[in-house]
């Protein structure tokens, strides 16, 4: 260790905190607060005409931190860098280099869990930083830059002020908006079908059930109702027979460790947390949470990645956790190993917890709820990971009657494996149901058949969980990357959440169709997904960055010439006529949302809300509820307040009364 006191800088004081405990009073650790250094802004900061040259700047009120740190470098012979593990941590240490510590002796220290261990073998082997990394940041940050900066004035022009375009966030709004526009064109179809319970002639099991697959070899199309009773009559005279038992010894594997996107998912599908939420629980669980201990501790490894690698000391200590805990009968012969769709760019190893030790139980005390429950999450998605597959006993029965065939299913546990771990309630997920013993020609009682009416179902709308799914498969975005697109879509009140799903507003919908309008190319998915190979392609130093830029501007600068010739103001009328001068009032969008407008401004500034149609249900007000917006997110209030102040999270689904809207 050196003798002098060494300057460590990390972005956040809860991780400089946890460093510190850990690196002892050699070492002095400070927080940068995040972003120091940035493009500017108010201007787009990038020089077209000379290669894309990027102009960086102190951001706004951070330059009393700038100070903070250039003072403390005073008197250290050495300065380590320790952000986070990815391309902009890279990108935020090297920008601190270059602004203060040019006439010191800079290293980066990189580890993805906060660990004595980890952080101690991480200063041993302080590095360069990478020049690739910080051009595959830059790239990006500059794409964007160019993407936002001429897009956004564009929607000012045709609709409103104040509204924001992203390269990867007006993808991801392309996907909301055809999913709904597949989900109001969808037409529902009927359709029938029919399940006989059966029991055997012999013994006194219970009854199981059997349903209707094939009439005639065909497969059962049942269409209406008529058709199911001809069929539901017909069947009732029939003898019925086990035609085929089929037993198969069937494997469920464990999932493999969280990446990014599955961690956001599962906390959604589990938990109901969205995107955000995760990622800021995550945040603080890697960070360090304090457990009894003098500083934080690290409870979780780097939460941005797209790499199932786990180091092998972390497998060794988990295939010895395994068998203490449950059994050699639990472990695999050799750790469990998953591939990577594609090269992992943003980290090297899978989300899993820093210490075994560190159950969940053990530290629930010092945990608050949401950190206990993604931890818990965490912790046993990982040790699941590396055990056995549980084995079941899959009976699949086939059952004639005349030219009728049923199909029934059971299955039976035959070895738990890793599901002892995974499902907490007494291995929940593998109770099935089962079939009694059957036997091929076996004569079977038909006890009852019931018809059951179904319709087809469009597809569903997005959650944080599917969309998060569907960007990362279609190659959008990076796992550093799901959180601020949802983020951002929902700040800008492009779509809306309600009982978890997306619905894409109406102002959504307009910029989404301007948008695919007059640049087709920025919106389509495969091009977005080709850039982000492209900016991997600069990491991995396959690509250079102005060959991107360069492939990329000339056909965005056509398109932007195009729209900006050709993109006029959208005037939506009504007939509703402006009570102060007479003028027809036409709707317009604001920050607050949309509005009615005196056609005749700015000489008449008269503005009012649009009513949603649905009366005020206090008793003898009579007013309209109209929809507003405050920093919680959009309501509906009465038009009459402040006499009245009735407000509401929803409106009746059928638009005609106000009895049962829910009061906020």
């Amino acid at each position: 260790m050196p003798k002098n006191k060494s300057l460590v800088i990390v972005e956040s004081p809860t991780k400089a905190k946890t460093i510190s405990k850990i690196l002892g009073s050699d070492f002095v650790v400070v927080s940068s607060m995040g972003h120091l250094i940035d493009l500017p802004a108010k201007e787009l900061g990038v020089d077209i005409e000379e290669d894309f040259k990027p102009t960086y700047v102190v951001i706004s009120g951070r330059n009393k931190i700038l100070a903070s740190l250039k003072k403390e470098a005073k008197g250290k012979d050495n300065v380590y860098i320790a952000t986070d593990p990815d391309r902009e941590g890279e990108a935020i240490g090297w920008h601190l280099r270059d602004k203060l510590f040019k006439k010191h002796k800079v290293h980066r220290v990189v580890f993805h869990e906060i660990t004595p261990a980890a952080v101690k073998e991480a200063f041993r082997n302080a590095r360069e930083f990478d020049a690739n990394m910080v051009e595959a940041q830059g790239t990006r940050r500059i794409l964007d830059r160019i993407v936002g900066y001429f897009l956004s004035p564009l929607l000012w022009k045709k609709i409103v002020r104040g509204l924001s375009a992203g390269r990867v966030q007006s993808v991801a709004l392309r996907l909301l908006v055809e999913r709904e526009r597949q989900i109001r064109a969808f037409i529902p179809q009927e359709y029938w079908e029919i399940e006989a319970e059966l029991r055997k002639t012999s013994g006194s099991q219970a009854p199981f059930f059997a349903e209707l697959e094939k009439i005639e070899g065909q497969k059962a199309e049942i269409k209406t109702k008529d058709e199911a009773d001809k069929l539901t009559e017909d069947i009732k005279n029939k003898a019925f027979r086990v035609l085929e038992v089929d037993k198969k010894e069937k494997n469920r594997y464990p999932d493999p460790p969280f990446i990014t996107s599955t961690l956001q998912q599962e906390a959604f599908n589990k938990l109901r947390f969205n995107s955000t939420k995760t990622m800021i629980v995550a945040q603080q669980l890697y960070e360090g949470v304090n457990i009894g201990q003098d500083a934080p501790e690290g409870l979780i490894t780097y939460m941005r990645t797209d790499s199932t690698h786990v180091a092998p000391e972390a497998l060794k200590e988990v295939r010895s956790f395994i068998v203490n805990k449950f059994g050699k009968n639990y472990l695999p012969e050799t750790p469990n190993v998953y591939k990577v769709k594609k090269l992992a760019q943003e980290a090297h190893e899978a989300i899993r917890p820093s210490l075994l030790s560190q159950s969940p139980e053990s530290l629930e005390q010092f945990l608050t709820p949401e950190q206990y429950k993604l931890y818990e999450l965490i912790y046993r998605r990982f040790v699941a990971s590396q055990m056995m597959p549980a084995r079941n006993l899959v009976t699949t029965v086939d059952i004639e009657a005349g030219g009728y065939l049923f199909g029934a299913s059971g299955s039976t546990v035959v070895f738990d494996g890793f599901t002892v771990l995974h499902d907490k309630n007494n291995n929940g997920e593998n109770t099935k149901k089962t079939l009694p013993e059957l036997e091929k020609g076996e004569a079977l009682e038909l006890l009852g058949l019931e018809p059951s009416q179904h319709f087809t179902k469009p597809p569903p709308r997005f959650t944080d969980s599917s969309l998060v799914k569907a960007l990362e498969e279609d190659g959008i975005g990076r796992p550093s990357t799901y959180a601020p697109i949802i983020y951002t879509l929902t700040l800008r009140d492009y779509v809306r959440r309600l009982k978890g799903y997306f619905f894409p507003t109406e102002l959504g919908i307009k910029v989404c169709d301007l948008l695919v309008e007059y640049f087709p190319k920025i919106m389509d998915v495969n091009f977005t997904a080709q850039m982000e190979e492209e900016l991997d392609g600069v990491e991995e130093g396959e690509h250079k960055r102005l060959q991107v830029l360069n492939d990329f501007y000339p056909p965005f600068k056509e398109s932007l010439d195009f729209a900006q010739k050709h993109i006029k103001k959208e005037v939506v009328t009504t007939d509703q006529i402006c009570d102060k001068c007479g003028k027809p009032m036409v709707v317009k969008w604001g920050r607050k949302g949309k509005f009615l407008s005196c056609s005749a401004y700015p000489a008449c500034k008269n503005s009012k809300s649009i009513p949603s149609g649905v009366k005020c249900p206090e008793p003898g007000c009579g007013g309209d509820l109209v929809e507003r917006r405050s920093r919680r997110g959009f309501f509906y209030g009465c038009s009459n307040f402040p006499k009245c102040t009735f407000t509401a999270k929803t409106l009746p689904q059928d638009g005609s009364t106000a009895e049962n809207v829910t009061p906020r």
